[in-house]
């Protein structure tokens, strides 16, 4: 082939290399969580789309920030919220199936009795942001911690003090809840 054949058309550009690595890279793991979050993986293939569309469009400015990848995680949770709104749905976050997840129950009780899904499900998205996408993206899509900070643009460490920290506010809101105790600490961190 020669080099003229590889050329694109008039009027239509090569999207860069380095974007096309970016693409290839968070691609799977962004679809995966917006499926989780919207219910519905032709919604999510449609949110994730119009990220890379924005993030194509503004492309030297996500090179610019000091984390590109946490720069590209709320444009990515950006597009998939609005598109939930225009769907006139609230975001699902995630549904009681998948807290039927070994790892997510053996993080909360190691001894093997989890509390019910549901209320996992519930105090999980009473969860900080932040705390609620480490742990969706940790125990119910099953990214190590390593991928996990790599999507957030956040160092491993972060990972695990945050899933730590969520983790532990989880089992404490559980027992208080049994007990009618309060658990603003873990709500406001």
């Amino acid at each position: 082939m020669s080099q003229d054949s590889l050329s694109c058309p008039p009027g239509v550009v090569a999207l860069p290399p380095d974007f096309r690595a970016f693409h290839q890279l968070y691609h799977a793991a962004y679809l995966n969580w917006a499926a989780l979050h919207l219910g519905s993986f032709a919604d999510a293939e449609a949110a994730i789309d119009r990220a890379f569309e924005h993030l194509v469009l503004c492309w030297p400015t996500v090179l610019e920030q000091p984390v590109p990848e946490a720069y590209a995680w709320q444009i990515v949770k950006h597009h998939t919220i609005d598109l939930a709104h225009a769907r006139r749905r609230q975001p699902v976050v995630m549904d009681t199936a998948a807290f039927k997840t070994t790892g997510l129950h053996t993080a909360l009780d190691p001894i093997g009795e989890p509390e019910t899904p549901l209320s996992t499900h519930q105090e999980i998205n009473s969860l900080p942001e932040w705390q609620r996408d480490v742990i969706v993206l940790r125990y119910n899509l099953g990214y190590d911690t390593a991928t996990t900070a790599r999507i957030l643009g956040i160092t491993p460490a972060a990972v695990q003090t945050t899933a730590r920290h969520a983790r532990h506010c989880i089992r404490h809101v559980l027992r208080a809840d049994e007990q009618e105790g309060n658990h603003d600490e873990c709500l406001t961190d």
